[in-house]
């Protein structure tokens, strides 16, 4: 049988207690939601959904092509602007994932005879991207600049480093300025990648790589997802214009891939825009996140201090996590359950969003719940 391969994988699931599989969500879910990343709560905002249905009734369901091609609106000009302007840098280039974003970014800055220095705690994306480039890939340690240092000194011709700014799993920050200095010691390029920090950190929630004096350098480039803090869909790669022209022009993930369709790129837009009305959100979800880490660990749980607003909880195995997510679902919280391969360090966890729109009793009611039906 040709596919008789995967019932043995399968199988080998089912044993380790790693099966995944789909849960529909219903519009009108009653469960409180600490799983999803919608970090400052705009995704069901009225402004935000207008914004996508204000862009749908002009541009239509879809961008109809390539960005190249036809898949490039008005709108979408619009959008890559106002996130350049918003975050510091010269100009942005925007993709229909941030996946797609980190593919494109990793792939164009990691040509042949390069060298690719890579965070072992990487983002999938980011690994995806350094396995696809023609450049030779050095993976150092986690949040390690002096093992970038030592990689970059083994290399002579053109580098990069790359980095989450906010790791996913545990929410812990890389230490940006210091890995810029490792970088400009050796005439290296910086790609880090702020899904996790953009609408967060930062002033206003310009990201990481602005709280850290980098917005707007020459030798670093940002990537960023418009699927978490901004409540919409989509990617974008922000940087100096020649590197954004150069990815038009070289990047595989914009060249063929059809442009984001014009209702995410209205959702995103809009969203940006009540972000830099109400600033304060990204001070919030930071609040948030602290005074969750403070209460799980009151009570006696271990939970990682965040740097951002993601909160992690260790679970004992992988499948006590999964039991212990679906305990918190039966009780009428949904959370988030990490487990290998999605963590490296094979430590299984509930993961928590901190957004910016809880309020004291959700939180409340949140660390009681997971502190009741702990394994």
């Amino acid at each position: 049988m040709a596919f008789g391969w995967i019932e043995e994988q399968a199988e080998q699931r089912r044993r380790a207690g790693l099966v995944r599989t789909l849960r529909p969500r219903p519009a009108d879910s009653p469960l409180l939601d600490l799983a999803s990343n919608d970090y400052l709560g705009l995704a069901h905002h009225p402004e935000v959904a207008e914004g996508a249905a204000g862009a749908a009734r002009i541009w239509g369901g879809g961008s109809t092509g390539s960005r190249l091609v036809t898949g490039t609106t008005e709108l979408h000009t619009e959008l890559e602007r106002e996130l350049a302007g918003f975050c510091g840098f010269e100009a942005a280039l925007v993709f229909s994932s941030g996946y797609a974003a980190n593919l494109a970014a990793v792939t164009v800055l990691g040509p042949h005879g390069s060298l690719i220095v890579s965070d072992a705690l990487n983002h999938a994306s980011l690994i995806d991207g350094c396995r696809l480039a023609r450049g030779a890939t050095q993976v150092v340690g986690h949040a390690d600049p002096d093992g970038v240092r030592k990689a970059l000194g083994t290399h002579e011709g053109p580098a990069v480093v790359v980095s989450d700014t906010v790791f996913s799993v545990d929410g812990d920050a890389a230490p940006l300025a210091a890995l810029a200095e490792a970088c400009r010691e050796r005439g290296a390029g910086l790609l880090v990648d702020d899904a996790h920090g953009l609408g967060v950190l930062g002033d206003g929630g310009r990201g990481a790589p602005y709280a850290a004096g980098l917005a707007g350098a020459d030798d670093v480039v940002v990537t960023a997802t418009l699927s978490k803090s901004l409540g919409s869909q989509g990617g974008v790669v922000l940087g100096p214009a020649g590197v954004i022209d150069h990815l038009v022009n070289a990047a595989r993930t914009f060249i063929f891939d059809t442009g984001l369709a014009p209702a995410a790129a209205g959702a995103a837009l809009a969203a940006l825009r009540l972000l830099r009305r109400e600033p304060a959100r990204a001070a919030r979800a930071r609040e948030v996140a602290a005074e969750l880490h403070a209460r799980l660990t009151a009570a006696g749980l271990e939970a990682v201090r965040p740097d951002a607003a993601v909160v992690s909880v260790r679970a004992p195995s992988p499948e006590q996590a999964v039991r212990w997510a679906a305990d918190c679902r039966t009780a009428g919280l949904a959370v988030g359950c990490f487990r290998p391969p999605s963590v490296p360090d094979g430590i299984s966890r509930l993961r928590l969003t901190a957004r910016a729109d809880l309020s004291g009793a959700e939180i409340e009611r949140a660390v009681r719940v997971i502190g009741e039906t702990r394994p």
